[in-house]
């Protein structure tokens, strides 16, 4: 959530940032009235509260002069009052929510050093690492590598769960583990962070904080019963874990990481990208989260960026870093960059990762703040980022690693976690 103060402040701001963002920047002015009438209000509630507290001093002096007459005249003068700072009050309250609900929809504000451009063609490629392969024969997609090694199962998970579901068996499921665990044991033993275990069901507040509800909640699965949804990303609890809390300067920055499957309708996917292990509604991730201050929150996301890189540095897996435009930014971030590994199925790179700063946004939705060395309240910035998608790099790894008798060596990294060099 924006700070209301930036669009009373600086209107004509927002509304650019909203337009870069192909956002429509009537919301602004929709604020701008609703606020216009609720400060209004407060004036003339001001002014009641004032005169009622004259009178009741009036009362008072007429009680002890014995003028009755005059007492019930006040007294009916003050009633009418009341009445009508109730009336405000209620109106005030409805006006809130009408704020409230409407900044809930417009999304952050992009840094400044953030491209612009209305879509992923102005995303700005940032480096690369790695040289993709050159195979000698002809290499083929993981979704014909893995059930041609029996290992893993598009056929019996539709059974199971419909479209867009995988089985894996044997050496294929424990690589998928052995990935969960490197990447927890890189995050923590050498980068520092919190190896956390949350919650898959998460309620309608936790989502908020985060900026999935209430724009996204059909991108979502939900459990109607007990109104509670399955997690799209750890981050979701990982960043609501500290909602309505105020930290301390000296504390910070708090970095939290999680493994979590996670669940997403995907609707409006469509292509390539439905075949395989690409897009799935149940997948693995290892999150990044971090709690920082506002000073050194940017900085503080060029290193999440690099912890992300190094999962894909120790696998020798090809990839790029790309900074997306303004068009392309998620909901709540302010800056945000893709990783994208290198895929032969594809003959492309897909993406990972996504590592982003979401400034203050999600503080001010969940409370989160902290005390300055001052003793002054500020929000936290929070940083989020994929580090890295499980099944992705299960699927990097199948085809880049893949052999010409259809079998895959395993990336020394992950050696001494499977416990052998070949799979298949």
């Amino acid at each position: 959530m924006i700070d209301i103060k930036l669009i009373r402040e600086n209107p004509d701001f927002v509304k650019k940032a909203l337009e870069n963002r192909n956002y429509d920047p009537k919301m602004v002015d929709e604020v701008l009235e609703l606020d216009k009438k609720y400060r209004a209000l407060t004036t003339e509630l001001n002014q009641l509260r004032a005169q009622r507290n004259n009178i009741s001093k009036l009362v008072a002096q007429a009680k002890a002069a014995g003028k009755e007459d005059e007492v019930v005249s006040l007294t009916s003068q003050g009633k009418q009052i009341s009445e009508r700072i109730d009336a405000i009050e209620d109106e005030q309250k409805q006006i809130e929510a009408k704020i409230k609900n409407l900044l809930l929809y417009i999304p952050n504000v992009p840094d400044s050093s953030v491209p612009i451009g209305k879509d992923e063609t102005f995303n700005v490629e940032v480096r690369r690492w790695g040289e993709p392969r050159k195979f000698d024969f002809e290499p083929l997609p993981h979704w014909e590598i893995g059930p041609k090694l029996g290992l893993m199962d598009f056929d019996r998970a539709a059974k199971l769960s419909g479209s867009r579901f995988t089985v894996m068996y044997s050496a294929l499921a424990k690589l998928e583990r052995a990935l969960i665990n490197f990447m927890l044991d890189l995050h923590t033993k050498e980068h520092g962070y919190t190896e956390v275990w949350v919650p898959h069901l998460v309620t309608r507040n936790t989502l908020t904080v985060t900026g999935q509800l209430p724009k996204f909640e059909e991108e979502m699965y939900r459990c109607d019963m007990d109104d509670l949804f399955l997690i799209p990303t750890a981050e979701v609890p990982l960043v609501a874990l500290r909602a309505d809390e105020i930290l301390e300067e000296e504390d910070l920055p708090i970095l939290y990481t999680a493994y979590t499957p996670c669940y997403r309708r995907e609707a409006g996917s469509y292509g390539k990208d439905v075949r395989g292990m690409i897009r799935q509604h149940q997948f693995d991730k290892v999150e990044l989260v971090w709690l920082t201050t506002p000073e050194r929150s940017f900085q503080d996301l060029e290193t999440l960026v690099s912890h992300a890189e190094e999962v894909l540095k120790r696998l020798e897996l090809p990839y790029r870093v790309v900074l997306l435009c303004t068009g392309d930014l998620g909901f709540g971030a302010a800056k945000t960059y893709d990783i994208e590994v290198w895929l032969p199925s594809y003959n492309a790179y897909k993406e990972i990762s996504s590592c982003s700063n979401d400034t203050d946004f999600q503080a001010r939705r969940g409370n989160i703040r902290y005390r300055r060395k001052d003793g002054k309240l500020a929000f936290v910035h929070t940083l989020n980022g994929s580090g890295v998608a499980v099944g992705r790099t299960l699927v990097a790894i199948m085809e880049n690693y893949q052999r010409k008798d259809g079998k895959i060596d395993v990336p020394k990294a992950l050696q001494p976690y499977v416990g052998c060099e070949v799979l298949g």
